[in-house]
């Protein structure tokens, strides 16, 4: 991995972190072991890093969707989906959502970055369309694969705001009841 990839991969940790707005950086230099000169040289502006952090995000979800979908069976892919937040519900509890806190922060402020941000919820969420149309529920595949992230981003959140993974998990049966139910 080069330095470019590892500042990448450093700040996209940092950001889960802290927040975008509170990583600084002189925190990114120090984290990555590289001079604050080198961050300059690859990133003009810190807007050009966020880019940089949201373009890895979605690269690296894109190969998730990629293997889930070589199942065959859209439920359980839906499922995979659902098992991928379990996993990670202490991190969850403890940082909170890397897309959603990335998005909710963003947003307040605005801007292009702000977009770009957006794909990342972008990406989910037609994907998991695509899996109920597959389940033949054309009609009704864009709300509820609203309803499915929206349950998974409020549990994820709860499960921050009182530092308990065990509400992911708890939001988690009640999905996977529902989703077999479909």
């Amino acid at each position: 991995m080069g330095t470019r990839e590892r500042v990448i991969e450093v700040a996209d940790r940092l950001v889960q972190e802290k927040g975008y707005n509170r990583t600084t950086l002189a925190d990114l230099a120090q984290k990555a072991r590289v001079h604050l000169g080198s961050i300059h040289y690859f990133f003009k502006a810190k807007r050009v890093l966020g880019e940089a952090v949201i373009e890895k995000r979605l690269e690296d979800y894109g190969r998730l969707l990629a293997q889930w979908d070589e199942v065959a069976d859209p439920r359980r892919r839906l499922l995979a989906f659902v098992e991928m937040t379990v996993g990670a519900r202490h991190d969850l509890s403890k940082k909170g959502c890397p897309i959603g806190s990335l998005c909710q922060e963003l947003h307040k402020e605005g801007g292009p970055l702000a977009a770009r941000s957006a794909k990342l919820f972008r990406l989910f969420l037609e994907w998991i369309e695509q899996q109920f149309r597959q389940l033949g529920k054309d009609k009704e595949a864009r709300i509820l694969a609203l309803h499915v992230m929206a349950a998974l981003q409020g549990a994820s959140l709860l499960a921050l705001t009182f530092k308990d993974p065990r509400l992911v998990v708890k939001e988690a049966e009640v999905l996977r009841r529902w989703l077999k139910a479909l």
